[in-house]
């Protein structure tokens, strides 16, 4: 009887060995495949001790593009979405707006005046959204925007559109001794908002672009920085490389964008020693997302694209790669269609 004991105790004792040494899956919104496979092969690569393509814990640096790459950028880029709204908010206070273009055309809903005011016109109400205020007063102006502010086809909070798989993907990197960082062409106040809740970055680990900064002292005399309608610096195309260095100041070696804005980033990445990895979001998925890349005016995906062919890098499917695009998907609550 005390020998059949044992050997049960022995048998249960395996079972609960073999269930303890199934670990749960660090990609649950990634299916299976080439794609998951790669990621989770290099991620091991660099982090085994003593193995020919390990690199130290300092060295693990992440970048990721943030538009179309985190979170979805269609049907304009979300910043824009803001810009537009700020524009119409502060409207009231600048009565002289109704005879300057191009608020005047973009106030009374004239698309053929404000499309011949061209990019300039969109820069002037960017720019307008964007200054002559407080930095203080600027994130709490991004922050009562997300609060309120639905996108026009899933009808959620624009912070809700962020890719679960990427999110994981975050996630699975920290724990195995990377620091991630945001490297984007939007503006690195904007992001700083809300980066650290809805992705784990925190502030000081987002490169963006960024307007000029004033130092006085307020009527209350304490000390603030005005926004100022000046770009100081632009983080896109080959701004990428020169924003990590400057920046971060280590070359990365993971990267991740989804458009010819993030090309630069991707060859700088590439270019260092030991293993690498490059990866781009191709969005594929029109019924769960959208579907676009060589002749979108958002994110477009043409030369990128085609560099990852030739030179094998990582390329995304979002229809394909992804079981679920965005979190609330999981909660059956589905979107507007």
């Amino acid at each position: 009887m005390m020998v059949r004991f044992y050997a049960v105790l022995l048998a249960c004792l395996d079972t609960v060995s073999i269930a303890v040494a199934q670990p749960a899956d660090p990609l649950p919104s990634w299916n299976g495949g080439a794609t998951k496979t790669a990621i989770v092969d290099f991620v091991a690569r660099v982090t085994s001790q003593g193995g020919t393509d390990f690199v130290p814990p300092a060295e693990r640096i992440a970048v990721f593009d943030n538009d179309g790459t985190l979170w979805c950028e269609q049907p304009i880029y979300f910043q824009a979405a803001f810009a537009l709204d700020r524009v119409k908010a502060m409207a009231p206070q600048h009565p002289e707006w109704k005879q300057q273009q191009p608020f005047k055309a973009f106030l009374s809903h004239d698309k053929e005046a404000l499309a011949a005011q061209g990019e300039k016109g969109l820069l002037t109400l960017v720019a307008a959204a964007h200054s002559g205020m407080t930095t203080d007063a600027y994130a709490a102006s991004v922050a009562d925007w997300l609060a309120q502010a639905r996108h026009p086809r899933f009808n959620r909070p624009y912070d809700e559109l962020v890719y679960q798989p990427m999110v994981e993907l975050l996630g699975y990197l920290r724990a195995n001794g990377f620091k991630t960082f945001i490297v984007s062409g939007g503006g690195v106040e904007f992001m700083r908002v809300w980066a650290e809740k809805a992705y784990g970055i925190p502030p000081e680990q987002v490169v963006g672009s960024s307007g000029v900064t004033q130092f006085k002292m307020g009527a209350d005399g304490k000390p603030v920085l005005m926004k100022l309608p000046k770009v100081e610096f632009i983080d896109d195309g080959p701004g990428k490389p020169s924003g990590i260095d400057r920046f971060i100041g280590r070359r990365p070696i993971l990267a991740f964008g989804n458009s010819d804005g993030d090309q630069q980033m991707l060859q700088w990445t590439a270019a260092g020693p030991g293993a690498r990895f490059l990866g781009i979001v191709h969005h594929t998925d029109a019924s769960r997302e959208y579907a676009y890349d060589r002749q979108s005016k958002i994110g477009k995906l043409d030369k990128a694209w085609d560099e990852a062919v030739r030179r094998g890098w990582t390329v995304v499917d979002m229809a394909k790669d992804w079981k679920t695009v965005f979190a609330f998907e999981r909660s059956g609550s589905g979107a507007s269609q």
